[in-house]
Order: structure tokens, then C-alpha cells, then sequence
């Protein structure tokens, strides 16, 4: 099979996949029944405290840093690679654009979503509805700020590092390079969800659209030929 059948199969089954996943929590209570673990109903607090300083070091304000150092190195490797090296100048071109995208994408899809986070939520103590993505508020309810915790914005940093995986050209490498994508995620994404700032479905779709765009940018970002 050809890359570029293999991406478009990639595309498609990602696709079909966020469908799939936005169905199951969308139609069944999995989130809450997830989320339920997290939270200590008797002392109404989550099993990790975002406000604890060194843990928000490791897994949010960190990261972000992290992620952002990466991007710097990745524009510079970009600006400084010969240009007769088009083809490491255009993976390097790619993970900068994905860094940059799929986190931009992600923003802008929370803020028209409109699905508050579990800590804002009435259930956890919050003082909003739990609606589904494709759900109605109350005709009565008038909100001063409207809801930005669907999907996981803080995740969609470290999924983005999937990229890597078309970074490489050896096999080996490039399963690396994914890995290290999903584990930067779903450490962030769990972070978020532990502490009341995401379900779990949340991280899953984040992780998919990521995926998504991935292999789009891939598949239509052409390198530019000398000549």
C-alpha cells in the first residue's frame, strides 16, 4: 500500500472513530459514570488538586513551556537547515504547523461548544447543567459566561507531538515519535480530568481531531522543489 492511501485510510478510519466515540458518550452516562471516581462526594473534592503548585508545574504551566521550547527549536532547525535539504526543511515545516493548528483548532471549537467543565457542573458542585454536546440548556437558563471545556484544550499541546510520527522516515522511529505524542496527551488530558477539568471523552476526542490533522497536513503540505 501507498503513503498516500495509507493516509486517506488513516483519515477515514480517525473519522468514522470520533464519530463512533462522540456517539457512546453522548448517548450513554460513561463520562459521569468515569468521572463519579474522581470525586469525593462527602469532602466535594477531586482526587487531584490543580491548585497544588508543584503538579500544576509538572503537568500544566510545564508542559506548555515545554511544548513551546520544542516549537522554537523546530523554527530555528527550520530557518538554519540548507535548502538543499528540502525534504528535512519540510518535516520540520510540518510539526511546527501541527504545533501550531491543532491547538488553534481545539480553541476554536471550545469556544462554540458551549459544554461546561465537570467542576462547573451542578453535580460536582458547580453551579451549571450537564448538557451533551448536541443537547439544549434549560429554556430558563441565562449564563453571564457560556461553557469552553469540550473538547481538551491543555491535551491537544502534547497530541500534537504526533506529528513526530511522520517526522522520522524509519519505522521504528516513527511508532516512537507517536508515542511520545500520545503519552504527552494523555498525561495532560488525565491531569485535567482527575482534577474536574475535563471528562474523559474529552481527551479522546481532542486526541482523534489531533490525529485527523495530522495526516492532512501530511497529505497537502507538498515540499517545495529547487530549482
Amino acid at each position: 500500500m501507498n503513503k498516500k492511501k495509507s493516509i486517506y485510510l488513516m483519515i477515514s478510519g480517525s473519522a468514522l472513530l470520533l464519530v463512533g466515540v462522540i456517539t457512546l458518550f453522548e448517548l450513554t452516562n460513561l463520562d459521569i459514570t468515569i468521572q463519579d471516581w474522581f470525586y469525593n462526594f462527602q469532602t466535594h473534592s477531586w482526587i487531584v488538586n490543580r491548585r497544588n503548585p508543584i503538579l500544576n508545574v509538572f503537568f500544566y504551566t510545564g508542559p506548555k513551556y515545554l511544548y513551546a521550547i520544542f516549537g522554537v527549536f523546530c523554527l530555528v532547525k527550520l530557518i538554519l537547515t540548507s535548502k538543499d535539504k528540502e525534504s528535512i526543511r519540510n518535516r520540520y515545516y510540518k510539526v511546527i504547523l501541527c504545533l501550531i493548528l491543532i491547538p488553534l483548532t481545539i480553541s476554536g471549537i471550545k469556544k462554540v461548544s458551549n459544554i461546561y467543565t465537570p467542576d462547573q457542573s451542578i453535580r460536582y458542585g458547580g453551579q451549571y447543567p450537564h448538557v451533551g454536546v448536541f443537547e439544549s440548556y434549560p429554556e430558563d437558563f441565562h449564563p453571564e459566561k457560556s461553557g469552553r471545556g469540550w473538547p481538551a484544550g491543555h491535551a491537544s499541546g502534547g497530541f500534537s507531538l504526533m506529528a513526530l510520527y511522520y517526522f522520522f522516515t524509519k519505522k521504528s522511529n516513527q511508532f516512537l515519535g507517536l508515542s511520545i505524542g500520545l503519552l504527552a496527551g494523555w498525561i495532560t488530558g488525565l491531569y485535567q480530568t482527575l482534577n474536574g477539568q475535563h471528562y474523559l471523552s474529552h481527551s479522546f476526542i481532542t486526541m482523534l481531531i489531533a490525529w485527523i490533522l495530522i495526516n492532512l497536513i501530511e497529505l497537502f503540505v507538498k515540499p517545495k522543489t529547487n530549482r
